[in-house]
């Protein structure tokens, strides 16, 4: 297969020419429009764009939930033709709803992952140990989510999501009901989750998530677009 024009060899995620239109009755909503996209190994990426831009419906096509009328993915090299050709024990998204399961208690939530993937009887309990108290759950681990803020909620989703120890991570407005303190918490766990390997691609409104990231990306009514800036995360 021919490599795309102009794609990263060395990008772990890889999109070409993505095109999605809704119909909002007779108006045609053109939520992305010949995206280009190249998400490198262990890099943190911000998405932003205002509301109804495309950020959702680009994490949506990128991680399978939604297919696109047009366009290409690759995976490592390797063309994805429906969201089964994906490795889905190496991707893990956090909803911009947080997602908890309210039969499970916040730990077992946590755990779910690698409950899924039978990994639990090996690191996984010391694993999600160290993500719950990373994200000051401790004292919520056996409580259920209701007993939980939304921020608490939001946090244990993160910590789902990093349990695995992901390839990819896909994350819809993660700090978006963090205080201050919290933002610059989970920013530095996913720096940190960079460093051992996950590729992130983070949708926000946050500015606060520019100083942390390697790469700004922009989308206005479905176009992408890279935003220079001095970023103090990444690479020197």
């Amino acid at each position: 297969m021919d490599v795309p024009a102009g794609r990263d060899e060395g990008a772990l995620l890889s999109a070409r020419g993505l095109t999605k239109t809704y119909r909002r009755g007779p108006e045609a909503v053109h939520a992305l429009r010949r995206v280009d996209l190249d998400l490198r190994r262990g890099e943190v990426v911000a998405l932003m764009g205002p509301s109804g831009s495309g950020k959702t419906t680009l994490l949506n096509v990128l991680c399978g939930w939604e297919r696109a009328d047009e366009g290409s993915l690759e995976w490592d090299g390797g063309p994805i033709q429906s969201s089964a050709d994906l490795p889905w024990s190496e991707i893990s998204i956090v909803p911009q709803d947080v997602a908890m399961i309210e039969e499970l208690s916040v730990e077992e939530n946590v755990e779910l992952p690698l409950r899924l993937s039978g990994t639990l009887k090996t690191e996984g309990p010391a694993r999600a140990q160290a993500l719950i108290e990373l994200f000051g759950l401790a004292d919520l681990a056996v409580r259920p989510p209701s007993e939980a803020s939304l921020g608490e909620q939001q946090r244990a989703s993160i910590a789902r999501a990093l349990v695995i120890r992901p390839r990819l991570l896909l994350a819809d407005e993660p700090t978006a009901h963090q205080d201050e303190l919290w933002v610059k918490g989970v920013l530095t766990a996913l720096r940190a989750a960079a460093e051992e390997g996950t590729s992130s691609l983070l949708a926000t409104h946050s500015e606060d998530v520019i100083e942390h990231v390697d790469r700004l990306l922009t989308i206005r009514d479905g176009v992408l677009e890279e935003r220079p800036f001095a970023a103090s995360g990444g690479e020197d």
